[in-house]
Protein backbone atom coordinates (compact mmCIF):
# COMPACT_ATOMS: atom_id res chain seq x y z
CA UNK A 1 0.00 0.00 0.00
CA UNK A 2 1.40 3.58 -0.71
CA UNK A 3 1.87 6.56 1.27
CA UNK A 4 -0.83 8.57 -0.78
CA UNK A 5 -3.32 6.04 -0.17
CA UNK A 6 -2.54 5.57 3.82
CA UNK A 7 -2.82 9.35 4.06
CA UNK A 8 -6.99 9.25 2.34
CA UNK A 9 -7.59 6.13 4.16
CA UNK A 10 -6.60 7.98 7.75
CA UNK A 11 -8.58 11.06 6.44
CA UNK A 12 -11.53 8.85 5.55
CA UNK A 13 -11.72 7.39 8.77
CA UNK A 14 -11.28 10.35 10.74
CA UNK A 15 -14.19 11.92 8.72
CA UNK A 16 -16.45 9.37 9.37
CA UNK A 17 -15.22 9.80 13.18
CA UNK A 18 -16.07 13.10 13.92
CA UNK A 19 -19.84 12.90 11.90
CA UNK A 20 -20.24 10.11 14.50
CA UNK A 21 -19.09 12.03 17.23
CA UNK A 22 -21.21 15.50 15.61
CA UNK A 23 -24.56 13.08 15.24
CA UNK A 24 -23.85 11.53 18.86
CA UNK A 25 -23.50 15.19 20.65
CA UNK A 26 -26.36 16.52 18.21
CA UNK A 27 -28.96 13.70 20.03
CA UNK A 28 -27.03 14.27 23.15
CA UNK A 29 -27.78 18.29 22.67
CA UNK A 30 -31.71 17.08 21.43
CA UNK A 31 -32.01 15.08 24.65
CA UNK A 32 -31.02 17.54 27.00
CA UNK A 33 -33.18 20.21 24.99
CA UNK A 34 -36.33 17.66 25.08
CA UNK A 35 -35.55 17.57 29.38
CA UNK A 36 -35.50 21.17 29.93
CA UNK A 37 -38.74 21.48 27.54
CA UNK A 38 -40.46 19.44 29.91
CA UNK A 39 -38.97 20.60 33.12
CA UNK A 40 -40.15 23.87 32.52
CA UNK A 41 -43.46 22.52 30.95
CA UNK A 42 -43.01 25.47 28.01
CA UNK A 43 -42.14 25.11 24.75
CA UNK A 44 -40.99 28.90 23.22
CA UNK A 45 -40.35 29.51 19.41
CA UNK A 46 -37.11 29.61 19.85
CA UNK A 47 -36.61 26.19 21.50
CA UNK A 48 -38.55 24.65 18.46
CA UNK A 49 -35.97 26.82 16.19
CA UNK A 50 -32.95 24.76 18.22
CA UNK A 51 -35.10 21.45 17.70
CA UNK A 52 -34.84 22.06 13.61
CA UNK A 53 -31.55 23.53 14.18
CA UNK A 54 -30.45 19.67 15.62
CA UNK A 55 -32.63 17.78 13.04
CA UNK A 56 -30.81 19.50 10.11
CA UNK A 57 -27.06 18.79 11.29
CA UNK A 58 -28.83 15.31 11.79
CA UNK A 59 -30.11 15.26 7.98
CA UNK A 60 -26.44 16.35 7.08
CA UNK A 61 -24.30 14.12 8.94
CA UNK A 62 -26.82 11.18 6.94
CA UNK A 63 -26.69 12.56 3.99
CA UNK A 64 -23.11 12.70 4.32
CA UNK A 65 -23.41 8.70 5.30
CA UNK A 66 -25.73 7.95 2.34
CA UNK A 67 -23.97 9.97 -0.51
CA UNK A 68 -20.55 11.05 0.33
CA UNK A 69 -20.88 14.36 0.23
CA UNK A 70 -22.78 17.30 1.67
CA UNK A 71 -24.73 19.29 -0.36
CA UNK A 72 -24.12 22.89 0.04
CA UNK A 73 -27.53 23.76 0.69
CA UNK A 74 -28.16 22.23 3.73
CA UNK A 75 -25.27 24.13 5.83
CA UNK A 76 -27.39 27.12 4.25
CA UNK A 77 -30.37 26.24 5.64
CA UNK A 78 -28.66 25.50 9.42
CA UNK A 79 -27.02 29.19 9.23
CA UNK A 80 -30.46 30.57 8.68
CA UNK A 81 -32.74 29.00 10.97
CA UNK A 82 -29.61 29.96 13.34
CA UNK A 83 -29.66 33.10 12.38
CA UNK A 84 -33.81 33.89 13.18
CA UNK A 85 -33.38 31.98 16.18
CA UNK A 86 -31.17 34.56 17.19
CA UNK A 87 -33.32 37.10 16.41
CA UNK A 88 -36.35 35.99 17.75
CA UNK A 89 -34.32 35.35 21.39
CA UNK A 90 -32.42 38.63 20.78
CA UNK A 91 -35.13 41.01 19.27
CA UNK A 92 -36.23 42.38 22.86
CA UNK A 93 -33.07 44.05 23.22
CA UNK A 94 -31.49 44.55 19.93
CA UNK A 95 -31.03 47.75 17.86
CA UNK A 96 -33.35 47.63 14.97
CA UNK A 97 -29.90 48.48 12.61
CA UNK A 98 -29.13 44.74 14.05
CA UNK A 99 -32.25 43.39 13.18
CA UNK A 100 -31.57 44.65 10.21
CA UNK A 101 -28.08 43.25 9.43
CA UNK A 102 -28.93 39.72 10.72
CA UNK A 103 -32.10 39.45 8.41
CA UNK A 104 -29.68 40.94 5.45
CA UNK A 105 -27.53 38.26 6.48
CA UNK A 106 -30.63 35.36 6.30
CA UNK A 107 -31.71 36.93 2.86
CA UNK A 108 -27.88 36.38 1.55
CA UNK A 109 -27.84 32.80 2.72
CA UNK A 110 -31.45 32.48 1.02
CA UNK A 111 -29.92 33.83 -2.43
CA UNK A 112 -26.76 32.00 -1.84
CA UNK A 113 -28.92 28.65 -1.29
CA UNK A 114 -31.39 29.71 -4.55
CA UNK A 115 -28.19 29.98 -6.61
CA UNK A 116 -26.71 26.85 -5.29
CA UNK A 117 -30.20 25.07 -6.34
CA UNK A 118 -30.01 26.15 -9.83
CA UNK A 119 -26.44 24.72 -10.05
CA UNK A 120 -27.49 22.10 -9.20
CA UNK A 121 -30.55 21.72 -11.35
CA UNK A 122 -28.05 23.19 -14.22
CA UNK A 123 -25.67 20.31 -13.53
CA UNK A 124 -28.55 17.47 -13.35
CA UNK A 125 -29.26 19.05 -16.74
CA UNK A 126 -26.00 18.60 -18.62
CA UNK A 127 -25.56 15.31 -17.06
CA UNK A 128 -29.15 14.07 -18.48
CA UNK A 129 -28.15 15.92 -22.24
CA UNK A 130 -24.71 13.75 -21.75
CA UNK A 131 -26.25 10.55 -21.19
CA UNK A 132 -28.59 11.29 -23.88
CA UNK A 133 -25.97 12.33 -26.36
CA UNK A 134 -24.32 9.22 -25.46
CA UNK A 135 -27.25 7.12 -26.00
CA UNK A 136 -27.94 8.58 -29.26
CA UNK A 137 -24.31 7.62 -30.15
CA UNK A 138 -24.66 4.03 -29.40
Amino acid sequence: MNEGNLVQKFIWIAERGILLLIAIATIFATVVEIIRIIEVQTVNLSDLFLLFIYAEVLGMVATFYANNRIPVTLPLIIAMTALTRMIILQSKDLNAINIIYEATGILILAIAAYIMTLKDKISLKKILLREKIEDSDN
